[in-house]
């Protein structure tokens, strides 16, 4: 357990703090829903939106986070950047599935993951449309809250075999990114049980951790996608990796129940041949 001058539990407090944060955002962000079409600016391409809601929340997360820590530093996805002073920085994402978040489908989340020296050490993962909330510390395991339901430990899934594996996905923003990520789902599909594709990548990590899916991968996510959810994931028991020994997210993310990680992650590198 991370330890430090700060107190007895550094990452335990770091936890506190996301959790407390990501509870208030969750709340202007639902608050924010049957407006949030009203306000809509695009990034990276045509389809890759941000709202006015995604900027509040992100203010109203570093805000409170530095108000709190103020020797912290911030990487936000719409722009926030701190270096910091203390070797502890937070990686925010105000709304992970904006797409969603506009659609009114309910799988849109509050991410925020505390770093410590470069490592995750602490995660929230606040579904803002359910308020199911997926927590973990580095070396704590992961757990879930939901509205009226005691916490319940995460342990990810058993499959049998790759062929009957339920698997997610996600898809970037631009032409030529997602042409690439079409043909590896296509040449995947034949050998899972299926795929599914839930539009929030650290909800989706959640969902693996969960056992509400068997595996997830993706390619080209931002630290901010999946700082949280991969550390709920790594804390419920999964392999945590990318492919040809590369590691998470550089450029492929998987996270996968132990007993189908090998043969998924050979069949991915085999499949991504754009790479």
């Amino acid at each position: 357990m991370t330890t430090s001058p700060d107190g007895p539990d550094l990452a335990a407090q770091l936890l506190e703090l996301a959790r407390a944060t990501a509870e208030e955002a969750a709340a202007l962000v639902a608050a924010g829903r049957a407006t949030a079409a009203d306000r809509v600016d695009t990034k990276s391409s045509p389809v890759d939106v941000v709202t006015a809601v995604d900027t509040a929340s992100e203010q109203l997360i570093v805000g409170r986070l530095l108000a709190a820590r103020p020797a912290d530093g911030v990487l936000g996805e719409e722009g926030a950047s701190r270096t910091g002073t203390s070797g502890v920085r937070w990686v925010v994402d105000p709304i992970d599935g904006t797409v969603n978040y506009l659609y009114g489908l309910p799988s849109y989340a509050v991410s925020i993951a505390a770093e410590v020296d470069g490592e995750t050490v602490a995660g929230v993962v606040l579904n803002a449309a359910t308020g199911e909330l997926f927590s973990a510390v580095r070396g704590g395991g992961a757990w879930l809250g939901a509205p009226g339901a005691a916490p319940q430990r995460l342990h990810g899934s058993t499959p049998a075999a790759l062929d009957q594996a339920l698997v997610a996905t996600g898809f970037g923003y631009r032409v030529e990114q997602r042409r690439q990520q079409g043909a590896v789902v296509a040449g995947l599909l034949p050998e899972v049980r299926d795929i599914r594709r839930h539009g929030s990548a650290a909800l989706e990590l959640c969902a693996a951790a969960a056992g509400r899916v068997d595996a997830y991968y993706e390619l080209d996510l931002n630290p901010w996608d999946q700082a949280a959810g991969a550390l709920v994931a790594a804390e419920a028991g999964l392999v945590v990796t990318g492919t040809h020994g590369r590691p998470f997210a550089e450029p492929m993310a998987v996270a996968a129940a132990p007993g189908i990680a090998g043969p998924l992650v050979a069949l991915l590198e085999q499949l991504d041949t754009g790479r």
